[in-house]
């Protein structure tokens, strides 16, 4: 990981979550560990049963609740540069009181979207009075736009997961199956600079028609596709996602009349990005071409889907979405035609809106690769 911490996390997106806290007409954010509380001060608090979390009033000073015993990581965390107040609480401390007592009798307020719900109940017990709401309608329009160095941070993690598709035509052989490819797989993710593996998907044959299957003891055999999607974080934080699809000799000509078909549409919509679009224009380039060469049943998800600290995070690439595109949007772009019983096909790559277009962070071959 080459991009900064303090690049990625800066100090000022503490007063623009406090900005877009009072524009929503909230009186406080209570951020606990997850992607929004990263986001806001790049603590990678751990998600513990004991309450972490920040409490950002609209008007007020910020600080943050952490259990006595976290309190050393806390400080070594970037969140040490916001000049905010640490909270220690103890065992028998609590700390749902401390919130409450502190915010006075707040009317609204934010909840991280990954708040665990006996954290919410407690502070709704705490906090009777008070609506709670999803933070993330108030963080949206911050995450969705990226930085330079959250685009940078991207264009790493696609270089990194580049380097595995490179591995992976060696790791597929007749005689091997799914779970066995993906063992390697996953060793590749970090090997290649990921901190973790958040998937490894190694669909052959029919496997291939379910989109999100799972690693099997299926053996992988001649003349069958493989639909190859992997993803990781990196240590900074933001996520890769890729998927091409691979065949150990030359599959059914009925695959390769669709694979194309797949590739056209794939090209289409990344084609179509670029600022003032509306995401389901994207998704309905690629479904026009599918469904134009009568593929359009087997189409069976949407487009894409924004990316950035989560996998999956807005905005998404589907039909009814007409928020329009602007510099910064990072998100999927990977139709996919599923044939039940006989195999499938997907391709994925990244793509960040730039201001007259798009940018793939994916570089690798979308032809079929045939071992």
């Amino acid at each position: 990981m080459t991009t900064e911490s303090s690049d990625l996390y800066p100090v000022t997106r503490l007063a623009a979550a406090r900005e877009a806290t009072a524009a929503a007409g909230l009186d406080a954010l209570l951020l606990t560990p997850g992607p929004d509380l990263r986001y806001v001060t790049g603590y990678e608090a751990l998600p513990l049963e004991r309450l972490t979390g920040l409490v950002l009033p609209a008007e007020g000073e910020a600080f943050m609740m952490v259990p006595r015993l976290e309190l050393p990581a806390a400080e070594r965390s970037p969140a040490s540069r916001l000049g905010l107040e640490f909270v220690p609480w103890d065992e028998t401390d609590d700390p749902y009181a401390t919130v409450a007592a502190r915010l006075g009798r707040p009317r609204r307020v934010g909840l991280a979207d990954r708040m665990w719900a006996m954290q919410s109940l407690r502070l709704r017990e705490a906090m009777p009075g008070a609506e709670q709401v999803l933070a993330g309608t108030v963080l949206r329009g911050l995450r969705m736009r990226k930085s330079p160095a959250e685009v940078a941070a991207l264009r790493e993690a696609g270089a990194a997961i580049d380097a595995v598709h490179a591995q992976v035509p060696g790791f597929l052989r007749a005689g091997r199956t799914e779970r066995e490819i993906g063992r390697d797989i996953a060793e590749a993710i970090i090997a290649a600079g990921h901190s973790t593996v958040d998937f490894v998907i190694v669909g052959s044959g029919p496997n291939g028609a379910s989109p999100h299957h799972e690693l099997s003891d299926r053996v992988v055999a001649e003349r069958e596709p493989i639909v190859v999607d992997i993803g990781g974080q990196m240590p900074g934080g933001y996520c890769s996602d890729s998927t091409r699809v691979y065949a150990i000799g030359e599959p059914p000509a009925g695959f390769l009349a669709y694979y194309e078909v797949l590739r056209r549409a794939q090209q289409a919509a990344c084609d179509a990005v670029r600022p003032g679009v509306p995401c389901e224009a994207i998704d309905a380039a690629a479904r026009e071409v599918i469904a134009a060469e009568g593929y359009g049943e087997y189409f069976i998800h949407r487009t894409g889907h924004g990316i950035g600290l989560e996998t999956h995070e807005e905005p998404y690439i589907v039909a009814g979405n007409a928020e329009p595109l602007a510099p910064g949007f990072a998100f999927s772009v990977e139709p996919g035609i599923y044939l039940p019983g006989a195999h499938g096909a997907r391709i994925e790559d990244i793509l960040v809106c730039t201001e007259d277009g798009g940018e793939r962070v994916n570089h690798r071959t979308r032809e079929l690769v045939v071992v």
